[in-house]
């Protein structure tokens, strides 16, 4: 039977979501996780009756835990399905997209490849920068929570799929990395926008200069 939910994410927002899901079924039991020793955790009798939340985790849930799972698993991407993957507010400015959004779906062995069970889109701003499209992809993300709050937290059925399909490249760790390092003969306006755009260490990765490795880093305040 149905009654535990694993809620994957930060400890900011945990609380909050627990409210929210308890709200809807007061004798749900939700376990807080944050690293993969956390999902390990549970013995099989629990993830039998349980169902995994995970909101922009970077934690990658191995097959093992997934099949145990009685109830499913669902993952909140700050994306929309054109942007799986790493960064994907980051890869979007960068490719200068026009259109960006928010993407719930069922969380499978390979990663941002599951059904799509919810999307919100919405246009990208003229003077929008990564940390504003960030900004607006998560509030899109907690409507969409809310929105399924109540199917998350009382049905033990899995959600409707919709009939949408992950598109574009899925970016990773590496790729943010190489498209950080700045070759010396780019133009000056180019160079600006990489700085702009990869020049806060959100991830540890900075621009860098090769062959001397000097690395370039949006200064506070700057435009």
């Amino acid at each position: 039977m149905f009654d535990t939910i694993i809620l994957l994410t930060n400890a900011v927002v945990r609380p909050i979501f627990t409210a929210v899901l308890c709200a809807h079924n007061p004798r749900l039991v939700v376990l807080p996780a944050a690293t993969l020793a956390d999902l390990n955790s549970p013995g099989r009798d629990i993830l039998t009756r349980a169902r995994l939340i995970a909101w922009t985790s970077s934690v990658i849930v191995p097959a093992n835990v997934l099949d145990q799972l009685g109830y499913g698993a669902y993952n909140f991407h700050p994306g929309p399905p054109a942007y799986p993957g790493w960064a994907p507010a980051h890869f979007a400015f960068y490719q200068r997209a026009t259109e960006f959004g928010a993407t719930v779906h069922v969380m499978t062995e390979r990663v941002d490849e599951g059904p799509i069970v919810g999307v919100e889109m919405f246009s990208i701003p003229p003077d929008a920068c990564v940390a504003s499209l960030e900004g607006m992809a998560y509030a899109r993300l907690c409507h969409l929570f809310w929105t399924l709050a109540k199917s998350l937290a009382t049905r033990g059925e899995p959600l409707a799929q919709l009939p949408l399909r992950w598109s574009g490249t899925k970016n990773t760790r590496r790729d943010y990395a190489k498209i950080c390092k700045i070759p010396l003969e780019m133009p000056r306006d180019e160079l600006d926008r990489h700085v702009e755009m990869f020049g806060e260490p959100d991830f540890g990765i900075a621009p860098i200069v090769p062959p001397h490795g000097a690395e370039l880093r949006a200064a506070p305040g700057a435009v």
